[in-house]
């Protein structure tokens, strides 16, 4: 073999050495099923004389890559424990220190985090508020052992988004990161548990059992840093407002949130400006200004900011609302990077069913001319007044009478196309609206998960004293706003451990609430309103095929008593919590106060769930206490954080068991944890009857307050007609889902479904 000199990092050369080599390979593979002489082999085909350590490394990297197959999937895990190993190096360089950066004890941790702090990387709160001491204790506690447990696409994903970077490059150890974040996460706790807390946060975040949003994984570390991941809020029919609201979209998306937008009160197009007819331009001018600002003000850095648009299914602008992101019409238009949400209420939906006619009006002329605000309103009240409206009609100007089946089949085309608009039944989400005593939801957020009362701010009130110019916030409205984390059943193995994790989960985002930085005073004034938080779940689909449970209708049962306990864990602790720090003050008057828990009554509790004895206990200390949080559940959809978390995506099967994810670089296998053991128990989305999928959600969602991430996939290659389609969707409403957010498709002699953007905020 013709002799192969290496370039070392510094610069100077020495002799290829195998033996080198297959050390670290061996090191990389224990515990896992692989062959290492089958890597050795193919990877001699990459060396060349005067290749690089670095080079040595990626090309060892990818060719587990390349190995990784359903029947070898373990290639991907030691593929991730050198990518982690190169990234030990690159810190060590960053920081200047000759012994490979991994923490050494609590005196090297409290050296870093010193550094960081100094560095504006880290908040100054971890010296104020923490002792030397302590934080040497926490040092010591760290387990190496936990980076070991990421494949490649989680490695990269964790030192590519979430680690503190420096000068381009990561300065900070993963382990560095879980273990910070749980400090701060127990900073406000008494002092004489909360270095407790703090190990016992550590271990469910950095064990992967908790899985942390983006915002709180990125910012909470660090100064002043948005912990929040949703928002929503709505444009009033006025100049200010309207000004007011892209100043909003702009100031959370800047600080990493993903933003709903409700667009049901401006006036239509051709409708009244100044008592001129015609005047109006509508919705369109407006959603390409939240267009542009999503586009102009990103996340950090991250991405482009990301904002759904929602407008109601009665609005006359409808139609050109489902024309912002087709290729066809005019471009001028368009809006091709927001996301549009219809908000659909029941009484659409029976006229559907029964093929009538439903009535497009100008929100403007029917509040002027009949004093209805019909987007505030919903259930009877909406079916009231919007028959009254119908029935009155010929004192309308502006107006278009369809065949509401005709208009849904218009939606369902457009999904088919573009795989939007996000669709909201406003009135199964306000039924179970446990605040609907201090208002009503008027659309979901981006990920379509979390939702609760908002309403507009009229603008900006600007005077002088004489000295400078003030601006106030005038008549300052709500902004939904919440904070999430999932528990991912993929890792959890009994019922013991599932309370420990949904227990942590509420005193962790109630804590947060207190730690975050609002990005505007609506969404300060809606946390300390409701205590919203939101605790989802990923890795169901794994936690199944663990049991050996396929997906789908014969697991319907044991996701009830899974979600059951879930909801219970949580409330429970809520309830433990207004015992130790108080109600949220919205308490009274809630349906919390009645005794009503996710639109159950106490009949219902106690008669037809497998927690009675439990739940009697639960609702006679929520009387006494009251409970922590307004909200509770959101389920999002999680597609990064199941790549970080090694799980499968939030509540929905695996798309496919077994897929490779192709960029620019390399090719990355992705797969479930447990797809060579039980490979028969993962159910792949894109072979599955989505009646089914929707079973499950509508199962799950009897114990969720708020929403849940819900695509569904039509594989037309299975013959998929549109009848079938329009049906599914029919299927869903009448099983009482809130949302359904994408609608992707499997194109005709093709396996990719048509892709979607997701939101860096809710999604992790």
């Amino acid at each position: 073999m013709t002799r192969i000199t290496v370039v070392k990092r510094k610069g100077d050369r020495e002799p290829l050495s195998i033996e080198k080599i297959r050390k670290v390979i061996n090191w990389a593979a224990q515990g896992l099923a692989v062959n290492t002489l089958k890597l050795e082999a193919k990877l001699k085909l990459h060396f060349f004389d005067g290749i690089t350590t670095r080079q040595i490394h990626e090309a060892v990297i990818n060719t587990a890559l390349s190995l990784t197959t359903p029947e070898e999937p373990d290639w991907r895990i030691l593929a991730g424990r050198l990518f982690i190993f190169n990234l030990y190096k690159e810190v060590s360089i960053k920081r200047g220190t000759s012994k490979l950066a991994y923490v050494g004890g609590g005196e090297e941790y409290l050296k870093v985090v010193k550094d960081l702090v100094d560095k504006g990387l880290y908040t100054k709160e971890l010296l104020e508020k923490y002792s030397e001491e302590e934080l040497v204790e926490a040092g010591d506690y760290i387990k190496q052992s936990y980076d070991f447990l990421y494949d490649y696409a989680g490695a990269n994903l964790l030192a590519r988004r979430y680690l503190c970077i420096y000068e381009d490059t990561p300065f900070e150890l993963p382990q560095e990161m879980f273990m910070t974040i749980a400090l701060m996460l127990a900073i406000n706790e008494p002092k004489e548990k909360r270095m407790a807390f703090v190990k016992k946060f550590y271990d469910l975040i950095a064990g992967k059992k908790l899985s942390l949003a983006t915002p709180i994984l990125i910012n909470l570390r660090r100064p002043n840093g948005n912990l929040s991941s949703c928002f929503i809020t709505a444009m009033d029919d006025n100049l200010d407002s309207i000004m007011y609201t892209a100043n909003q979209v702009a100031q959370i998306s800047k600080r990493a949130g993903g933003v709903g937008v409700n667009l049901s009160r401006i006036r239509a197009q051709g409708s009244w400006i100044k008592k001129v007819f015609g005047a109006s331009g509508g919705v369109v001018p407006w959603v390409k200004i939240l267009n542009d600002v999503a586009v102009a003000v990103n996340q950090e850095g991250k991405r482009a900011g990301a904002v759904t648009v929602a407008l109601d299914v009665w609005h006359l602008d409808v139609y050109d609302f489902l024309e912002l992101k087709t290729e066809n019409g005019d471009l001028r238009r368009k809006a091709f990077d927001i996301f549009p949400q219809l908000v659909i209420p029941d009484l659409f939906m029976e006229r559907v069913k029964l093929n009538q006619e439903w009535l497009l009006v100008d929100p403007y002329e029917v509040e002027r001319k009949f004093g209805y605000r019909l987007y505030e309103l919903w259930g009877d009240e909406f079916e009231k007044a919007y028959t009254h409206v119908e029935a009155e009609s010929d004192k309308l100007r502006l107006k278009k009478r369809v065949k509401a089946r005709e208009l849904f089949k218009e939606i369902l085309k457009t999904q088919v196309a573009t795989g939007l608009p996000y669709i909201f039944f406003k009135d199964t989400a306000n039924r179970l609206n446990p605040l609907k005593h201090d208002g009503y939801i008027g659309n979901g957020n981006l990920c379509m998960e979390s939702f609760s009362n908002f309403r507009p701010s009229k603008g900006f009130k600007t005077y002088t004293d004489g000295k400078r110019i003030i601006n106030e916030v005038e008549e300052c409205g709500l902004v939904h706003t919440c904070n999430l984390l999932s528990v991912n059943l993929a890792n959890i193995e009994n019922d013991e451990e599932l309370e420990e994790a949904v227990r942590a989960a509420v005193r962790i985002l109630d804590n947060t609430i207190e730690l975050t930085s609002s990005p505007i005073p609506e969404s300060e004034l809606h946390n300390r309103r409701y205590r919203t938080i939101g605790i989802g779940t990923l890795g169901l689909a794994d936690y199944l095929a663990k049991r050996e449970i396929p997906y789908g209708r014969q697991s319907l049962a044991v996701i009830d008593e899974l979600y059951e306990k879930i909801a219970y864990y949580g409330i429970d602790e809520s309830v433990n919590l207004a015992k130790e720090r108080g109600a949220f003050p919205l308490f009274e008057g809630s349906d919390w106060s009645k005794g009503i828990i996710i639109g159950k009554d106490a009949g219902y509790l106690l008669e037809k769930t497998s927690l009675k004895e439990k739940w009697l206990k639960l609702l006679s200390k929520l009387k006494t206490y009251g409970i922590r949080n307004g909200q509770l559940f959101a389920i999002a959809p999680n597609t990064s954080s199941g790549l970080l978390q090694g799980a499968t995506p939030g509540v929905l099967p695996p798309f496919s068991r077994f897929y490779i994810d192709k960029n620019q670089k390399q090719a990355v296998p992705i797969c479930p944890p447990y797809l060579k053991e039980k490979f028969w128990f993962y159910r792949e989305s894109k072979t599955m009857d989505q009646k089914e999928v929707i079973d499950v959600i509508s199962t799950i969602q009897k114990w969720v307050d708020s929403g849940i991430s819900m695509e569904l996939l039509f594989n037309l290659n299975l013959g998929i007609r549109a009848r079938d389609i329009y049906e599914t969707f029919l299927y869903a409403w009448e099983k009482g889902i809130k949302t359904v957010y994408y609608v992707r498709t499997v194109q005709r002699d093709s396996q990719a479904a048509l892709e979607k953007q997701e939101c860096i905020a809710c999604a992790n």
